[in-house]
């Protein structure tokens, strides 16, 4: 039986990840609420094989530590993150065993990007809903909507320097493009675009939930 342990419900639901990987006859898939510091010496005495960490709080309490996971890597159990501060502390401990997955794990990796402020969000405690916009989600739909000629670079510019002086817990869609200098028509144009664009913590979430179904097999 191989045992994995998986920190997510933000960036991607406990039903969305179920329906990636689930438990089986071989496999037991135990998914957690996001990380915080603390969490891996208690749910260590669980013995997992494998440990997924995609998102975990910074504000709220103290972010797991570079320490916590090292000792589960000496323990020779694999972690992988992805996404949130999962691909945070990959990026930090790639180079001491741990495994990141995905863009924002190659952005925080090449230098791109380095501050947590990139994947915060304010969430709901409860249900764990998002209730803001990440910065990293934000930078990737504008700057690919300046790829396709939604937007000009000066817009693109103008539109993520208004979402990076914005704290975090107020950062969405609707307050950068209101801030903004954007005439109506080049608004609605690019809220449609928003609305078809991917959520990049999701799909780096999705992708390292896939990985994992990859290893074990």
């Amino acid at each position: 039986m191989t045992k994995i342990i998986i920190y997510t419900g933000l960036s991607l639901s406990f039903d969305e990840a179920r329906e990636i990987l689930d438990t089986t006859e071989d496999v037991e898939v135990i998914y957690k609420r996001p990380i915080k510091r603390g969490d891996l010496n208690h749910d260590i005495k669980e013995n997992p094989d494998i440990i997924g960490i995609i998102d975990g709080v910074f504000h709220q309490s103290s972010a797991v530590g570079h320490r916590e996971i090292l000792n589960v890597i000496k323990k020779g159990i694999e972690v992988y993150g992805a996404s949130s501060m999962g691909a945070l502390r990959a990026s930090e401990l790639d180079s001491l065993g741990m495994h990141g997955i995905g863009y924002v794990y190659n952005q925080y990796a090449t230098g791109k990007i380095v501050s947590d402020d990139d994947v915060a969000v304010m969430l709901d405690s409860e249900t764990l809903e998002a209730l803001s916009v990440p910065l990293i989600n934000m930078d990737y739909v504008f700057n690919n909507a300046y790829a396709e000629n939604i937007i000009t670079e000066n817009e693109k510019d103008e539109l993520l320097k208004i979402a990076k002086e914005t704290y975090y817990p107020q950062r969405n869609y609707a307050q950068t493009l209101s801030k903004s200098t954007l005439d109506s028509a080049k608004k609605d144009n690019l809220i449609n675009y928003i609305r078809t664009s991917k959520d990049i913590k999701k799909e780096d979430a999705k992708e390292l939930i896939k990985h994992i179904k990859q290893v074990i097999k």
